[in-house]
């Protein structure tokens, strides 16, 4: 097993430094910030109309900030936030759809589908990739795109992912100046990243222990809906992408009202799985109940119940930090599964043959 202390160790099984990136997120937000205040959107592509609906449409590591942006603006924003991952948009879109179309590579051939599909429909669009087709049709077309640095993996992203789609609806006017509450999650992640980072020894990371923990398990995934849902999908898709480890989410409520009925059987497999509760202070007190009431109920059918609580005072500290805890967790654990975070094999094959 590798030793998760060994800097030499970690550059062979990590070419690529996808730890790196991890370390490096909170600097990303800051530079996403920069490059979103110098955005100027035509007037003409959007018009004098504001939008009844934001529709965000985009696949994988260019989704979530879809999905981070409707459980940040939740409590804050009249008008729906809707994430769309398919080749078309649903009937409901229309003249007074704001969508914002992202595509990291710019080549995501769902996302290119529903562009053209809110084109015909009239919404109002504003594009956010790093270059190829999507940078091409939104100049064709005269709609606003705002360009980020490419050469990343998608999911490493976020933070210049989700700085443009916040920015850009503070551009619009749809949302008030969010700088002091990305300043403080900025500070926030740094913090957390002096506690996990690849210099910091086994006995006192607990991102590193987690990891540990996790190897030969199939984490689990339970969180609350609409306040840590989406941290929870994240924490999964990071043990699919980085981990190449199977993984499970759900939330409450709704998991105490079918999933908890199937910590039955096969008990041979149940007892490998490791629970994981992503924990907030905003918590329903009735879902708090939940919380602790279910672990009562499956603690000795499982391996394991853990509890990772968010940090920070502002929902965006909040969330973001949970993520944060979760990446790191995600590319240790891969690390010591021997493999590297950063390929998507299976990914990239499916990709070729959808071509072919």
């Amino acid at each position: 097993m590798i030793n998760l202390d060994d800097a030499n160790s970690i550059k062979k099984l990590d070419p690529s430094d996808m730890l790196g990136l991890v370390e490096g997120l909170p600097e990303q937000f800051e530079e996403g910030r920069k490059i979103v205040s110098n955005f100027d959107i035509y007037p003409a592509c959007i018009g004098n109309i504001k939008p009844d609906k934001i529709v965000v449409t985009g696949l994988g590591g260019s989704a979530i900030g879809g999905d981070l942006l409707r459980t940040y603006l939740l409590g804050d924003l009249n008008i729906p936030v809707v994430v769309n991952r398919h080749y078309n948009l649903p009937a409901f879109v229309g003249k007074n759809t704001l969508l914002l179309a992202v595509s990291y590579s710019g080549n995501t051939e769902e996302t290119l589908s529903a562009y053209k599909d809110g084109k015909s429909k009239g919404a109002k669009i504003v594009g956010l990739t790093s270059g190829g087709k999507m940078n091409e049709l939104c100049k064709a077309d005269g709609v606003s795109v705002l360009i980020i640095p490419g050469g990343l993996p998608p999911r490493a992203s976020t933070g210049l992912q989700f700085s443009g789609i916040v920015g850009i609806l503070e551009k619009l006017g749809l949302i008030k100046d969010r700088s002091g509450e990305f300043k403080e999650m900025v500070e926030v992640l740094k913090s957390i990243r002096s506690e996990l980072n690849r210099q910091v020894p086994l006995d006192k990371n607990p991102a590193k222990k987690m990891a540990v923990q996790l190897q030969g398990k199939i984490p689990v995934i339970y969180a609350s809906q609409d306040l840590t849902d989406v941290v929870a999908l994240r924490w999964k898709d990071q043990f699919n992408e980085n981990s190449k480890s199977f993984g499970i989410f759900n939330v409450f409520p709704e998991l105490n009202h079918n999933e908890i009925v199937g910590w039955e059987k096969p008990a041979e497999i149940l007892k490998n799985f490791v629970v994981i509760y992503i924990r907030d202070k905003g918590e329903n007190p009735q879902v708090k109940k939940r919380f602790e009431i279910t672990e009562g109920l499956i603690k000795d059918i499982a391996f394991s119940v853990e509890h990772v609580w968010s940090k920070g005072e502002s929902f965006l500290a909040r969330i973001f930090s949970a993520i944060y805890i979760g990446d790191f967790v995600s590319v240790y654990l891969a690390l010591l599964n021997g493999v590297d975070p950063t390929p998507v094999k299976r990914i990239e094959e499916l990709k070729k043959q959808l071509v072919g």
